[in-house]
Formats: structure tokens, sequence, C-alpha cells
């Protein structure tokens, strides 16, 4: 879900007037000037973003009471390696979109259910002044597009590993033969936890 403006001001902003989408719908072509690159690549801790565009498209739903956003997304960020700290270049190339509704139409926390009906179908993210930042939208979905753990060529990785050969108190999995232990699913998040 989008952070809310008060909570601090996006480094690549591009606001489309809600009441300017028709039914027909609009595409607006985005991208980051070099100052607001060097802000995003602070922001999610890249060594650079050497390019980034988005292609938008905007359209009226539900009775023209909300709006689709789906657009399209490629950049070039450089990372670093979790192994080596070296400088590991990547293109990102990803299809994103979302709803957005007046704040009435949201649906409280409270009042989402959680099946699978309602996993499955976007949730409406409330317009902010009847605006949608579709600069912010992007930058959000870049973010998520990322390798969580980059790595050079021919580097591997395996954190679930590391984490088993930092020393298990408990002895072998029940039904592991010659005093083998069984990977643990929830090493990766016990790691990340600490």
């Amino acid at each position: 879900m989008m952070e809310s403006a008060e909570a601090r001001a996006p480094e690549f902003s591009r606001v489309v007037i809600a009441d300017k989408v028709q039914h027909r719908g609009m595409v607006e072509e985005i991208a980051p000037t070099e100052a607001e690159r060097l802000a995003l690549a602070e922001r999610f801790e890249l060594e650079a973003i050497g390019a980034f565009t988005a292609t938008v498209r905007l359209r009226r739903v539900h009775g023209g009471r909300m709006i689709r956003v789906d657009g399209h997304l490629e950049a070039d960020v450089v990372q670093t390696c979790v192994v080596t700290l070296e400088s590991v270049p990547a293109h990102v190339s990803e299809d994103f979109g979302a709803i957005f509704a007046p704040p009435e139409l949201v649906p409280d926390d409270d009042e989402v259910e959680f099946d699978m009906v309602s996993i499955e179908e976007d949730q409406p993210e409330p317009m902010v002044n009847g605006r949608i930042d579709i600069g912010e939208l992007a930058a959000q979905h870049l973010s998520l597009a990322l390798d969580p753990y980059p790595r050079a060529p021919g580097v591997e990785y395996d954190p679930v590993a590391e984490h088993e050969e930092g020393g298990d108190e408990a002895g072998p999995a029940d039904g592991a033969e010659g005093g083998e232990r069984k990977p643990n699913p929830f090493a990766a998040l016990a790691k990340l936890k600490s």
C-alpha cells in the first residue's frame, strides 16, 4: 500500500488529478530526473539508477467510481553483491497495477475479510485529495522488483545454509539418516530477523 504524503515527500512524484481521467482512459509516460534517480538510489540502497521509465495507463472502473492504474517499468540499476560487495548491474522490467478510490469507498482494515477472494482481488488504495501519484507507485514497484540477494557472476549465496552452519543446537531431524539434518524452512526467516 502506498505511504501517505505526510509520512515523507516522495523522491519521484508525478501526480495525476483523478477528475481528469475519462472513461476511455489516458496514458502517461514518466521518467525521473537525474536528481530524482539519485534520491531513489539512496532510498533503495542502490549504487545507482542509470535509467528508469514507466508507461502508465489510467482508466475508470466500477461504474466510474474508481481508477485502475496499469503500468510497465524499465530500469537499469546497480546493486551491491551481498557476498563480495562488488557492483552488480541489472536490468529490471516489470508490470504493475493498482486500483484507487475515494477514501469513503476504501474499506477499513477491520472490514477486509482475509479469505481467498479478498487475497486474489486488488484492494483499492485511497486517493489523497483526489490525486494519484503514479511516480511514487512506479518507484514502489521498482523496489519490489529488485533482487533481494544480488550476487556478482559466479558467486554462490545460500542464506539458509549459512544459518545452518552457524551451529544449531538441535540434533538430527526425525527420519534423517546418518546424522544428516533436513533443511529448516524457517531458517531464512530467522536469519532475516537476527
